[in-house]
């Protein structure tokens, strides 16, 4: 994996998301140093294309790829696309494959993507005037928080870190400070769910290139080896609140495949659309055991230049949530830092890096979740 490309984020945009993601490969093709008729392969992922799908991209795209892949899994879809891609050029499919994913969003674009996003939004939930996920989310996290004690004081540390990373990094949407106090008294939005716990939605695009590595040195470009990765969907859909995710059903397959350990991890990157997910992510990874997420949180800052190094961007909930992109922020940011080119503050001495996704929330639960271990290329 190489050319890491992050189009900067913007609150509002009156463009189509072909336009940025049309920027996002400009760039691409422009780091890598290739042309557009190189990209043989590409894995799209977005909310806002209207009726067009990955092939009718292609058109509007200029491009003629004999490999194609279209991932509609939100949260899941950086960490999918990377897996399905690398296999592609493992199989000779493709030798270059570009995984993108973009967003727009007009003033009235999310509320129309949540109107229609899901049989049950349609059904269920927006009806009855739930303005989306926030509700669901709300049911997740109180239910957490009653089984496994972790407190507004747990997340709001998540958050208040991430904003203190997110301050270096120049396309975050949140530039201010965030204190605890502030996080507390944040007004509320759907109990137990305040302000700071809901990532604000904007428009931008994230992409990357996968090929392999004596084809990536051969251009003279950092890179970044895949150890391992897992996907899982509708795990454990006899749990009646989702308390754990798919990462639990193969989390010895990722290590064991990677050949290393939590423990050698030098930076986390999970997909962050409430605080609860993230600790979820910390325990099902196998950072700690289930249950144990409220004393992980507590032991450490998660600061870039502190213990634990997580969403040293921001991540959504500090940079922002540019729709389908927000699955791909962590990984454009774990493979900056193995590379040794941050945009912000680095790791030090970063070697290997997880990433995680999650996505699709239905109702009581998202219905997919993905993981991969990255390490700094030889």
């Amino acid at each position: 994996m190489c050319a890491p490309v992050t189009v900067p984020y913007v609150r509002y945009s009156t463009d189509t998301a072909h336009w940025w993601i049309g920027r996002a490969l400009h760039q691409l093709t422009k780091t890598a140093g290739i042309t557009p008729k190189d990209l043989d392969g590409l894995v799209l992922s977005s909310f806002t294309t209207g009726a067009d799908s990955a092939v009718g991209m292609t058109q509007h795209l200029g491009l003629s790829p004999r490999w194609l892949d279209h991932v509609p899994m939100g949260g899941v879809s950086g960490v999918v696309g990377l897996r399905r891609a690398a296999r592609a050029v493992q199989n000779g499919d493709a030798q270059f494959v570009a995984v993108v994913a973009g967003d727009t969003n007009h003033v009235d674009s999310f509320r129309k993507t949540l109107s229609s996003f899901s049989r049950f939004a349609q059904d269920a939930v927006y009806p009855y005037g739930s303005g989306g996920a926030n509700a669901s989310f709300a049911l997740i996290t109180k239910n957490y928080m009653n089984k496994y004690g972790v407190t507004r004081e747990d997340f709001g540390k998540i958050c208040v870190a991430q904003r203190d990373n997110a301050l270096s990094i120049p396309f975050a949407m949140m530039k201010k400070k965030l204190t605890l106090d502030e996080y507390m008294n944040a007004r509320p939005i759907s109990d137990p769910l305040h302000l700071f716990d809901c990532v604000m939605p904007c428009a931008g695009a994230e992409a990357f290139l996968v090929c392999r590595e004596d084809v990536a040195k051969s251009l003279g470009l950092p890179a970044v080896r895949i150890l391992s990765t897992i996907e899982r969907h509708n795990s454990f859909p006899d749990d009646p609140i989702q308390v754990r995710g798919g990462w639990a059903v193969d989390i010895d397959d990722l290590w064991q495949m990677a050949g290393v350990k939590p423990d050698d991890v030098d930076l986390l990157q999970t997909y962050d659309d409430y605080p609860v997910i993230i600790t979820m992510q910390f325990e099902d990874l196998g950072f700690c055991k289930k249950g144990e997420g409220k004393d992980f949180i507590r032991q450490h800052t998660f600061t870039t230049d502190g213990s634990f190094p997580h969403n040293t961007s921001g991540g959504q909930l500090s940079t922002g949530q540019a729709g389908a992109a927000g699955g791909h922020l962590g990984i454009t940011e774990a493979m900056r830092q193995l590379m040794g080119q941050p945009i912000g503050k680095p790791v030090k001495d970063a070697k290997i890096a997880v990433v995680s996704g999650f996505g699709m929330i239905n109702y009581d639960r998202g219905l997919s979740s993905g993981a991969a271990v990255l390490a700094r290329a030889s």
